[in-house]
């Protein structure tokens, strides 16, 4: 493995670390992600002698950019239906997807989101468009830009991850209530958008 397989290792697990002391509740967890954390900076500071194309994402002078997002819409046969999924925490819902993890691209952030959250396995993944999402919630401190995909089932459900509790078809007319971490507005336009085969960009 060369030094730039090494360091783009180290900055996936830094930057899982810093996912899980974001997000995670639990103080052992907390402090194993911590630890985690530390470890891979002191392991990035023994790099600094090798030329490497790639900064440290983390160094506090890099650019700030917009957070980027994946989202994918999943229909039933007819497309009369739409596959959603129930925030464990929350109980509302939303359609498979989450942040794009470094160095995933766009397409690979909704297959792995949709396996965890959906246990849903993709086939024909085609772009649907990319907004920006920051005017329509107001409690978001970074841009947020979104990008919708929509893809078939490439087979019958299986398995999911902890973060959702239920994975169900809804009406595309008479969808649950929404998690808060989108709007209503919002995911009727991603939707439509799908449904009809068109292309929304912001």
């Amino acid at each position: 493995m060369d030094s730039k397989n090494i360091y783009d290792y180290i900055i996936k697990i830094q930057s899982i670390a810093k996912i899980g002391l974001t997000y995670s509740k639990d103080p052992y967890a907390l402090t194993n992600y911590q630890e985690i954390n530390d470890l891979s900076k002191k392991f990035l500071e023994e790099f600094m002698d090798v030329n490497l194309d790639r900064p440290n994402y983390f160094e506090k002078h890099i650019y700030p950019t917009p957070n980027i997002s994946a989202r994918v819409v999943i229909f039933n046969e007819d497309k009369t239906k739409v596959l959603m999924v129930r925030e464990a925490n929350s109980k509302l819902y939303s359609l498979p997807g989450g942040w794009c993890d470094l160095y995933d691209s766009p397409s690979d952030t909704a297959r792995n989101e949709a396996r965890q959250e959906a246990g849903a396995e993709l086939k024909d993944l085609k772009l649907i468009g990319i907004t920006n999402r920051t005017p329509l919630l107001s409690d978001v401190s970074i841009p947020n830009y979104v990008i919708i995909f929509e893809a078939k089932l490439a087979s019958s459900l299986h398995e999911h991850e902890y973060e959702t509790d239920d994975v169900n078809f809804f009406p595309i007319d008479n969808l649950p209530e929404i998690s808060r971490k989108t709007t209503k507005e919002e995911l009727e336009r991603f939707i439509s958008a799908a449904k009809k085969g068109e292309v929304i960009f912001d």
